[in-house]
């Protein structure tokens, strides 16, 4: 999984996913994309972490469709705090 941030001075944060063919089939590549939202929503609330005001890129690789919500969200937490923290913003 890569997470791209370009910071913003808005407060929404925004999200994209580039999820490719080999993912799997449309309804698999799909249930990622809900998990990706559905993920990113619940770390955006305010009484979690939050997530830097900007937009995020989240390109995802073919083995993101085995892995389970607990999984998927661990990485994604992860990969946005490193690449905020790498921006220096937060």
């Amino acid at each position: 999984m890569t997470v791209t941030y370009v910071p913003a001075e808005a407060p929404p944060a925004r999200a994209a996913f580039a999820i490719n063919r080999k993912v799997g089939n449309a309804v698999v590549r799909n249930r990622v994309r809900r998990r990706l939202r559905a993920i990113l929503r619940d770390l955006d609330r305010p009484e979690a972490v939050g997530l830097a005001p900007g937009a995020y890129l989240v390109s995802v690789r073919p083995e993101a469709a085995n892995l389970s919500y607990a999984h998927l969200a661990d990485a994604v937490t992860s990969a946005s705090a490193r690449v905020v923290a790498k921006d220096g913003t937060r």
